[in-house]
């Protein structure tokens, strides 16, 4: 994959409020060109700063997770296209993801959620899915490929499996990020930035190491700094 180490980090924007958001991208300044908008800052005016994002020359990653009957979700997908963002999250089931590919515009680009990092096999199983992680990782990501998804939303221990099953041309896009030493926190699989390259991710989003860190800017730098190192020995 052809992009910059620094385009390849997504810092996830969990904030609760638009100027939190807005203060933490000063902060950030020209070292993170990627952010991420979930639900926490979607649903507090995110959307419209998305656009603000967009406008300022940032790329956007919408993880807005769609997944609804086929109409709805198209219908969402049209109105996020019109935002200008890059990617947007729907669940990787085969009527959602249809949908959603059907009803893209411009350049936004579908990414299908796999499996949550925050699951394992047991939680899975408590859902009412026969398969663990890697069986139901494994099929989506097949269906996905069939379908003709952008790219997909992995844990980094999925990584190396899916590579292998959509090739080289699917995006694959990694949370569960977390520098050697950091809390893991609600997450259960998780791996740090070296180790997510290395398994073939293109994308890496981290949240709280970052947006957390009492000096964010140099905290997105160490992580730059080692998806570039973890480059050069590819």
């Amino acid at each position: 994959m052809r992009v910059a180490p620094r385009e390849r980090l997504i810092v996830a924007l969990d904030l609760s409020s638009v100027e939190a958001a807005d203060a933490m991208v000063k902060r950030l300044g020209d070292s993170v060109t990627f952010y991420k908008i979930g639900y926490q800052l979607a649903y507090a005016g995110g959307l419209h700063y998305a656009r603000t994002l967009a406008d300022a020359g940032k790329q956007v990653f919408l993880d807005l997770k769609l997944h609804d009957i086929g109409n709805t979700v198209a219908e969402g997908v049209k109105g996020v296209s019109r935002l200008g963002v890059t990617f947007l999250t729907v669940h990787a089931y085969p009527q959602t993801m249809k949908a959603a590919v059907q009803a893209r515009e411009r350049s936004l680009q579908i990414l299908a959620v796999t499996v949550l990092t925050s699951y394992d096999d047991r939680d899975l199983a408590a859902a009412g899915y026969g398969a663990g992680v890697r069986a139901t990782a494994t099929e989506r990501a097949k269906h996905a490929l069939e379908i003709g998804v952008d790219g997909l939303v992995c844990s980094p221990a999925e990584a190396a499996n899916l590579r292998a099953i959509v090739g080289p041309e699917m995006l694959l896009v990694t949370p569960g990020i977390r520098p050697a030493g950091a809390e893991i926190g609600d997450q259960k699989r998780v791996s740090t930035p070296a180790a997510a390259i290395a398994a073939g991710a293109d994308y890496l989003v981290v949240g709280r190491p970052v947006i957390a860190a009492e000096n964010p800017k140099a905290a997105a730098e160490a992580i730059i700094a080692e998806i570039e190192q973890q480059e050069t020995k590819e």
